[in-house]
């Protein structure tokens, strides 16, 4: 059955049609007029309606990246339903490359925003009326901050059925049990009853082609999952990613320079050693050991470290064995996949 018409800010967008639209939000000090573009597209037969979103925090280009790649596939010709796509949400903190909006808010904690409070509270107002507002389901990209880099996995809500079913569909490595947080858009997205996911993968201000290709494979995938696409293959990939509900970090026991011994999607043993911190001359070392067992998801990739910073992100994990298996498919996939 066709589906209908859809308006977004303003614009008529009819079946079949594929569009970008520009979404006002408050101009700049300069009075240069501002904009959030959305990409719309809108297929001829009726199906779910996906919102995908990058640089909510402005530096995370990575979501940018993916979504700019995916818009290009032909294969979005033939889509059922609705793509709503926004590569860069957080536009004020994307000019300057820093995670904030002008006034030093955070967006991922305003939502689901006001439309007469703060700058950042009025952008997360926007989103919510103007792109989540009738969608079913939801993708929200993301990246490490601070230095840090994340191996591409999904954070949702497993207790949910249809969210786990998605989230083994993105086919990353692993799946963290990550309850919302109040603020978040995941959080503002499910209580509109939208099923939504979160992808973490890669650094701030920097593009990893592994996560990139990763990230985009996985979009295509839910699209599959939730009828929008017709498989392109015939062979599924079985990979079955590792669940774990409880992650934690390690922080640096010393100030000094640190010299991390374990790799993103790397298997750690309780007790084992993971880092060695020392001073600039080499006099004095100290190991990091890891309290508890299971895989790498994020490590930070500056050498340089004051007593209590993170370090290592540890997905607590009690089947080990799995681990090198599913990283080596996972990558020759990828590698297929380019």
């Amino acid at each position: 059955m066709m589906q209908p018409a859809i308006t977004v800010a303003g614009s008529r967008i009819k079946p079949g049609l594929q569009t970008t639209v520009q979404v006002p939000v408050a101009r700049l000090y300069t009075y240069h007029e501002m904009a959030m573009p959305v990409h719309v597209v809108h297929g001829r037969r009726e199906g779910p309606r996906l919102f995908l979103c990058g640089a909510i925090h402005g530096d995370e280009i990575m979501g940018t990246e993916i979504i700019r790649r995916l818009i290009k596939l032909k294969r979005l010709k033939s889509i059922r339903g609705t793509l709503l796509a926004v590569p860069v949400v957080n536009i004020y903190g994307f000019l300057q490359q820093s995670r904030y909006s002008p006034d030093r808010r955070d967006l991922n904690r305003f939502f689901p925003g006001s439309e007469k409070g703060s700058l950042t509270s009025q952008l997360a107002n926007t989103f919510m009326q103007e792109v989540v507002q009738g969608s079913t389901h939801g993708i929200d990209l993301h990246a490490g901050s601070n230095h840090r880099a994340n191996l591409p996995q999904i954070r949702s809500d497993i207790e949910n059925p249809e969210t786990l079913r998605l989230s083994k569909a993105f086919k990353v490595p692993v799946v963290i049990n990550a309850r919302t947080r109040e603020g978040s858009l995941r959080h503002a997205a499910t209580a509109k009853g939208v099923t939504a996911l979160l992808y973490e993968a890669g650094e701030v201000l920097r593009f990893d082609e592994m996560a990139i290709r990763a990230g985009v494979r996985g979009v295509v995938s839910v699209m599959e999952a939730l009828g929008m696409l017709t498989p392109k293959r015939s062979k599924v990939s079985d990979m079955d990613p590792l669940i774990a509900d409880t992650t934690s970090w390690v922080r640096a026991p010393v100030s000094g320079i640190l010299r991390m011994l374990v790799p993103l999607g790397g298997r750690v043993v309780k007790n084992s050693k993971i880092g060695v911190i020392a001073d600039p001359f080499g006099k004095e070392e100290m190991d990091i050991r890891s309290p508890v067992s299971g895989m790498v998801i994020g490590r930070l990739n500056l050498p340089l470290v004051h007593q209590g910073d993170a370090t290592i992100h540890i997905a607590h994990l009690d089947r080990l064995t799995g681990i090198e298996p599913i990283i080596e498919e996972f990558r020759e996939e990828i590698t297929e996949d380019s």
